[in-house]
């Protein structure tokens, strides 16, 4: 396809980002491959069908702490008596019914006996030999824990497409799940192009700089949940451009470069990506990340991210995450949002919304404050160092004063 008037159909100043973002969820589908894995390896991996109880949980009636389990169900008065007659441990049931004027001693977890459906804690009683009397009122709470009381046999665990966490994987052990089915995720090709790169630890030459993207976008996909499969790093060049291209889509089902997106004499990426496929749209409003291009490889979804190694991650981020989420076919979640002050006056130029960096700062009163720290450049990496916050500027706002309060994208990841 011919590069033409496809590569700007949204204005000169480009697509807003979340047009782009719904654009681009809605042309993907989840990749259809499935595998299964042990538990023990599914943390963070995304569910292929809902996983079901295959048993009731904890599945017998339990005590919820040490004490004594007696006959009958009411609220006894205090000065009742009780004869014990055994014991109930975790593992070791007391087998016979209790009768009426019995009791067992049972401890934390202890399958509560048939003809019981009362434990009193211990500190309630005093004991003597094999009597138990009741010192202090009992209270209505029976202390004892349904046989259901985690899941019921058939119930449903996890829903399918969601991504496992820490609790899910607890949860899923105790109800006696090992195995299940989650979804692939996609494998990633990585494209790294630029006459000036150099391996870090090389001696620069004139004009030469050591590169990072690759590093700083793979480490970013590591702590998302994501590998890249391939990775190339290629001089401005289109015939070794071509060929990387061509060899990624053919192995990977996502291709990503990093620069080479705008219209200059050695940007190669755009019109190779319409010769081999499709450009559906390029530029971003948006600062940092305009030159941004989004489309198809010989089929295979194509993400061109700009160069600067700022405005890799932002957009990695607000566009490359979700898409792949969508195609492991999870459900797709977005970076949390909350309200925070700027700590002090920010000096930048209205005219494009931005997404700058900043630290949570969280004051005496509970009171949430965002400081901005040194250059905002998109070529400064520093900036992403520490950075707690991805504050969102709109387009029409110049200089901000401190204390002006403005939404904010939390960079933090979930524990459980």
């Amino acid at each position: 396809m011919a590069d033409g008037p496809a590569t700007e159909p949204y204005g000169r100043e480009g697509l807003p980002l979340d047009e782009a973002r719904a654009l681009i969820l809605k042309q993907l589908q989840p990749l259809a491959a499935t595998e299964s894995l042990a538990l023990s390896h599914a943390l963070g991996r995304t569910t292929a069908a809902a996983v079901i109880a295959p048993a009731a949980v904890p599945g017998f009636r339990a005590s919820i702490m040490d004490g004594y389990a007696i006959a009958g169900s009411d609220p006894p008065p205090v000065g009742c008596s009780w004869r014990l007659v055994g014991a109930s441990a975790a593992g070791a049931p007391y087998g016979p019914v209790l009768r009426t004027g019995e009791a067992v001693r049972i401890l934390t977890g202890a399958v509560v006996p048939e003809g019981s459906d009362r434990v009193l804690p211990q500190e309630l009683v005093a004991v003597d030999g094999d009597r138990l009397d009741l010192l202090k009122p009992g209270g209505p709470n029976p202390w004892i824990r349904q046989p259901t009381e985690e899941a019921a046999a058939g119930q449903e665990l996890v829903p399918a497409g969601q991504r496992l966490g820490v609790a899910d994987l607890g949860r899923l052990a105790s109800c006696g799940v090992q195995q299940l089915q989650v979804t692939r995720r996609p494998r990633i090709g990585l494209l790294i192009s630029g006459d000036e790169l150099l391996p870090p630890g090389l001696a620069r030459g004139p004009g030469q700089i050591w590169e990072s993207n690759s590093v700083l976008l793979s480490a970013l996909l590591q702590r998302l949940g994501y590998a890249v499969a391939d990775q190339r790093v290629v001089v401005d060049q289109p015939e070794p451009l071509r060929l990387a291209f061509q060899e990624l889509a053919a192995g990977c089902d996502v291709v990503v470069s990093t620069g080479g997106v705008s219209a200059g004499d050695s940007d190669w990426i755009r019109p190779l990506v319409a010769e081999l496929g499709q450009v559906s749209f390029w530029k971003l409003f948006l600062k940092p990340g305009r030159p941004f291009a989004w489309g198809q490889v010989a089929g295979v979804p194509f993400f061109g991210l700009p160069g600067n190694p700022v405005a890799v991650a932002i957009t990695a981020l607000q566009l490359l995450w979700p898409a792949l989420q969508r195609l492991e076919g999870a459900e797709v979640q977005r970076l949390p949002r909350l309200k925070v002050r700027l700590e002090a006056a920010l000096r930048r130029g209205a005219g494009r919304p931005e997404l700058a960096r900043a630290r949570l700062v969280v004051a005496a009163d509970g009171g949430l404050w965002a400081r901005v720290e040194g250059s905002q450049a998109s070529s400064r990496i520093g900036s992403l160092q520490g950075a707690d916050l991805l504050l969102e500027i709109p387009a029409e706002l110049g200089a901000l004063e401190a204390g002006t309060e403005l939404w904010a994208q939390l960079l933090r990841l979930p524990v459980l």
